[in-house]
């Protein structure tokens, strides 16, 4: 199991998929991964400050086209894998805002769930429209 946080300084000196794709498992076993690189088209769109950190060279950002881009890279990196072995499957949840909102008021109220509580949950609940609007458009 891998889960994937906020990209390091090495993983963001990489192009978008190199971090996964050193976690990915030997053909024949299984791997879960947390989070992965379609957060690159999701979280990133939210939040382009983070596109523009990434180091990429001039001219390498282009708003019109760089999330289609994208998402090319990861078909063929899937179908890559796919041919080499290696299967895939792709598990997305889907909350309502209000379910959201109590699972998380759950984990600030129950101590048996403050584990689960970041700080910075807060800040992002606040993008909740703007995360809605990047998923319909993945």
């Amino acid at each position: 199991m891998f889960s994937f946080k906020h990209p390091s300084a090495t993983e963001l000196d990489h192009d978008f998929l190199w971090r996964t794709t050193q976690c990915l498992p030997e053909r024949g076993r299984i791997g879960i991964f947390n989070r992965s690189y379609y957060e690159e088209v999701l979280i990133v769109r939210v939040h382009p400050e983070i596109l523009l950190g990434q180091g990429l060279p001039d001219g390498l950002i282009d708003e019109k086209t760089i999330w289609q881009e994208r998402y090319l890279s990861i078909v063929n990196l899937e179908n890559h894998l796919y041919r080499n072995g290696t299967r895939s499957s792709n598990f997305s949840c889907t909350f309502r805002k209000m379910s959201s909102a109590s699972a998380f008021l759950e984990r600030i109220d129950k101590p048996e769930k403050n584990w689960k509580f970041n700080q910075a949950d807060i800040v992002e609940r606040k993008f909740w429209n703007q995360y809605m609007q990047a998923y319909r458009h993945a």
